[in-house]
């Protein structure tokens, strides 16, 4: 399994190969966008646009296309998906980990260390 910092670099290099770290990047914009992607995920899994019925030799499929035939695929089957907003989320997040060079995968064992010492629902109600 990949590291989040592997993840991270990856679609880091990717989005500064495409052009957006072209200049400095607003942090406060670059976190609403990942706010934006969560709410479009709200707004598709409100309307029930899921995408749970992937078999796995659908997803083997998908993997094994040219690049042409998987986008053409991937519109049809993923895109504008819950799971695929879920995923930009991710995205956006990671890549700003990269552009800050952030050892994203330090920080969640940590939390998640950290996370393990705490009460129940961390002492709130929900």
């Amino acid at each position: 399994m990949p590291k989040m910092n592997d993840l991270r670099d990856a679609i880091h290099t990717n989005a500064k190969n495409k052009g957006f770290w072209d200049k400095e990047r607003n942090i406060a914009e670059s976190l609403m966008l990942v706010v934006t992607e969560l709410a479009e995920a709200v707004e598709v899994h409100r309307a029930g646009k899921t995408k749970t019925d992937l078999t796995p030799e659908i997803k083997e499929s998908l993997q094994s296309m040219n690049d042409e035939e998987y986008a053409e695929h991937f519109v049809l089957l993923i895109k504008d998906t819950f799971e695929d907003e879920m995923a930009d989320s991710i995205i956006r997040i990671l890549d700003l980990c990269g552009g800050l060079n952030i050892d994203i995968d330090f920080h969640i064992q940590s939390k998640m260390k950290y996370n393990a010492t705490r009460e129940r629902l961390h002492g709130k109600k929900y």
